[in-house]
């Protein structure tokens, strides 16, 4: 049986049995070759826009199921895919700007699907302000600990797909005129890992700290005479990751 990184089973945990499943940026294959496994997609389709990692997933195929046939599909994005062709897209593993840029390429497409779990390496505030201003919605979010790294898992739906507004998005919606700070640090710290109590959370937002607290550091002690508004900008952001740091070790959240 398929062994998968602790990633890979979050983002498997957030798959519903019987979904069809589409892995974009496959790599290795592993995901939807253990999803087929455990019966728990009936349909799964490979797909990557490089040989090299489809090479890679075809020997894994022969060696964990040597004789059996399996969808595998060259090219970029969605491409690969017909409309509506799954129930589920996954995209994991890249920068979350390529990952916007994937799903605006046809968004008539990126739409037809019922959803999407996402896990963007960086740049992910910049992903789900993407989502939200072309009509997601943010269903689901959890942290996983890969390394010395800590994931960020996201699972969207279009409104094509649900009459039902994502958490994050009715928070966005209230304090997007009313406070920009507060807007910027729900985009960049979900309040869903608040509200599911995500065992990762405090130290998510003390990570976050100590690399603003070097990043402050660094700016007092360097040389430039034009630096004082970077400096207020940084301990005003230190400020708000203490703020909601408090609440996560508070195990609370006010949302009104």
């Amino acid at each position: 049986m398929i062994k998968l990184s602790d990633r890979l089973k979050a983002i498997a945990d957030l798959i519903n049995p019987g979904e069809t499943v589409a892995d974009i940026g496959t790599d290795h294959g592993f995901l939807p070759m253990s999803l087929w496994e455990t019966g728990k997609s009936p349909l799964v389709i490979l797909s990557d826009v490089n040989v090299g990692p489809l090479k890679k997933a075809e020997t894994n195929i022969a060696k964990y199921f040597p004789g059996q046939s399996f969808d595998l599909r060259i090219g970029s994005g969605l491409q690969t895919l017909e409309h509506g062709e799954v129930d589920t897209v996954v995209i994991a593993g890249m920068g979350g700007i390529l990952i916007s840029d994937i799903l605006a390429e046809d968004i008539n497409k990126t739409k037809s699907f019922k959803r999407y779990i996402l896990q963007p390496r960086n740049a992910q505030k910049y992903l789900r302000a993407w989502l939200i201003n072309n009509g997601f919605h943010i269903t689901d979010e959890k942290l996983v600990r890969e390394g010395k790294f800590i994931c960020e898992i996201i699972s969207a739906v279009s409104n094509n797909q649900s009459a039902e507004t994502g958490y994050l998005n009715q928070l966005i919606s209230k304090s997007d005129n009313e406070n920009k700070e507060q807007c910027d640090m729900y985009l960049e710290i979900s309040p869903i890992l608040f509200v599911k109590k995500d065992p990762l959370l405090v130290e998510f937002i003390e990570n976050k700290i100590k690399i603003e607290l070097n990043i402050l550091k660094s700016l007092k002690s360097g040389v430039k005479s034009d630096k004082s508004h970077k400096i207020k900008l940084s301990e005003d952001r230190i400020k708000s990751l203490m703020k909601f740091l408090k609440r996560s070790l508070a195990n609370e959240y006010e949302y009104e």
